[in-house]
């Protein structure tokens, strides 16, 4: 905001209370939109404004975007690629540790003097050795799956298509096969209709209740309904969740769950990572109206 503030005149849109009337009141104005990934823009704001440019989004994910409005009015539309990728995919294999050696309950056997009182934890499941699958070889896809390698892990995805630089690594044909092959199965997808619920019922089975579900893409990527009655019933083993329908709203089902991990959809909440999407939303922005080469183009 600082940077923005510096260099535009930035109308506050998140503040207003009467949106339409805000935005109605400055569309000549308005060139650039700067959102986050969560929020985008929707067509009735794009075709409200009649001399935008650029919408810069704050974040990797897009599909908030309404990306056919923006494209029909010759509006530009960039993201903050790359930057983010190595957060998430720490946070990612973080979340399948933390779950698997039971950190958080250690922890609390300690503190609650069970460990005095009780004896040793109850043991819990190595990583190292066991099966992971990918599902989405992307950016941040093919950052867990290398540090799941040097956990000699056996790694699989699945992808629209195998990829040369995967060439180690088992490529499966479809989301069921690689859940059924998988002990920890990590959601690695963009967002969007084309991936809705691309992890079903059926997906979830595949997994079974020795597995283990990591979702740190989009929460519409699995069908949540489908997650919480296997958790319940214990038909799926585990999940580890950074992102949710509704969210910061979560369905109050999972709070009452002891085989789930939850995350406030922070995977790349780091000073360093924020700090560099912020400046690439900004960059963007400038470079669109000095007229030079967008750093981060999605169309």
């Amino acid at each position: 905001m600082e940077r923005l503030e510096k260099q535009f005149e930035v109308h506050r849109y998140f503040e207003a209370r009467d949106k339409a009337a805000f935005v109605a009141e400055r569309a000549g104005l308005i060139r650039g939109i700067a959102t986050r990934a969560k929020l985008g823009a929707n067509k009735a704001l794009i075709d409200a404004l009649p001399n935008l440019e650029i919408i810069s989004v704050y974040g990797v994910g897009y599909d908030a975007v309404d990306l056919e409005a923006a494209k029909a009015a010759g509006v530009r539309v960039t993201n903050t690629p790359d930057v983010l990728t190595g957060d998430v995919a720490d946070l990612s294999v973080a979340m399948m540790l933390t779950a698997s050696r039971g950190v958080i309950g250690a922890q609390d056997w300690v503190r609650s003097g069970d460990w005095q009182s009780k004896g040793s934890f109850p043991l819990q499941t190595r990583v190292f050795g066991k099966r992971v699958g990918i599902l989405g070889l992307g950016r941040i896809g093919y950052e867990i799956a290398r540090r799941c390698a040097a956990f000699d892990m056996d790694v699989a995805y699945r992808n629209l298509k195998p990829k040369d630089l995967a060439e180690d690594w088992t490529f499966e044909s479809s989301a069921e096969a690689l859940a059924e092959r998988s002990d920890f199965l990590f959601v690695t997808l963009t967002g969007g209709a084309a991936n809705k619920h691309v992890v079903d019922q059926k997906v979830i089975e595949a997994l079974g209740p020795n597995g283990m579900l990591i979702n740190v893409s989009r929460a519409t990527n699995v069908d949540e309904t489908a997650l919480l009655e296997a958790l319940e019933k214990k038909t799926l083993g585990f999940a580890c969740l950074d992102v949710f329908e509704g969210e910061p709203a979560l369905n109050p089902r999972f709070i009452a769950l002891d085989n789930v991990l939850l995350q406030p959809h922070h995977a790349s909440g780091t000073f360093e990572t924020r700090k560099a999407m912020g400046k690439l939303v900004f960059d963007n922005l400038v470079a669109q109206f000095e007229g030079r080469p967008l750093p981060t183009p999605v169309i």
